[in-house]
């Protein structure tokens, strides 16, 4: 683990505490884990919390006067803190507790600087605000990321609620005749997929819901997506912010303007349609 007094930077505060929550997440695969009840079919784990926790430890030493809203702890910190870090320690949470190894785990300062860990590839995704770059293996080589529409695969988020509905609800956008034509669907359950678009190995990415930005599951994936150089909107055509809905995240202009004639009016409000 990067010990705090090396850290320099907000983008290795947020890559060291993302890899300090997938480091949580690896070690506890595989186990028996007890669930916390959120409701409406929601819950998270020990590993959940225990995550979490080791990233909070890391902002905490590296950046002690800053808050930190976490998915499972809340909001922490000084009420008048000029700085938030946004954190979802295990994004993929059902994936997780059934042995699917398709998960995330989120950092994000609010308005600033990202990372997305993969805790089994061994992958951070991080960006400063500017560029995007993937870091890997032991030396922590890193690459540039590069959005490309090539694989044609696109993720589709179908878990409720369906806010948009009934003038857009994900699932139809599979039912498309045009959808299917250009595109091939996956349903992976889990904000890595926005990290998967940046860097080329997925073509987009859509989702319903309000606005998205401030979320703990999406700001570092969007993020992410702006710095690499993604189109990214609601599924109204609309910037992606304050009264906004959901996402559409694409590898480039032309893809995103396929989909969002596929969208067409029934994802869009009066005045952007």
């Amino acid at each position: 683990m990067i010990q705090s007094s090396a850290i320099q930077t907000d983008t290795e505060v947020a890559a060291a505490a993302a890899l300090a929550g997938a480091e949580v997440a690896r070690a506890r695969y595989g186990r028996l884990h007890s669930r916390i009840d959120k409701g409406s079919g929601d819950f998270a784990t020990d590993a959940d919390l225990a995550a979490e926790e080791a990233i909070l430890d890391v902002i905490r030493n590296a950046r002690p006067g800053d808050a930190v809203h976490g998915e499972e702890g809340g909001r922490q910190g000084a009420a008048d803190a000029e700085r938030e870090w946004l954190v979802d320690p295990l994004c993929g949470t059902l994936n997780y507790a059934v042995g699917s190894q398709l998960v995330a785990v989120n950092v994000v300062l609010r308005d600033g600087p990202a990372a997305v860990a993969d805790p089994f590839s061994g992958e951070v995704f991080l960006t400063d605000g500017e560029t995007a770059r993937v870091r890997s293996g032991a030396e922590g080589d890193e690459r540039p990321l590069v959005p490309t529409a090539d694989t044609r695969l696109v993720d589709v988020n179908l878990d409720p609620p369906f806010p948009s509905a009934p003038g857009f609800r994900a699932v139809d956008l599979l039912a498309h005749p045009g959808f299917v034509e250009h595109f091939r669907p996956r349903v992976v359950s889990t904000t890595l997929a926005l990290a998967w678009v940046a860097a080329g190995r997925r073509a987009a990415y859509v989702t319903d819901g309000g606005d998205l930005s401030g979320s703990v599951h999406f700001a570092a994936g969007i993020a992410l997506c702006r710095a690499a150089g993604c189109v990214v909107t609601g599924v109204d055509g609309a910037p992606v912010g304050p009264g906004g809905r959901g996402l559409v995240v694409a590898a480039d202009a032309g893809t995103h303007e396929l989909l969002m004639s596929m969208i067409g009016t029934r994802g869009r409000t009066d005045g952007n349609g």
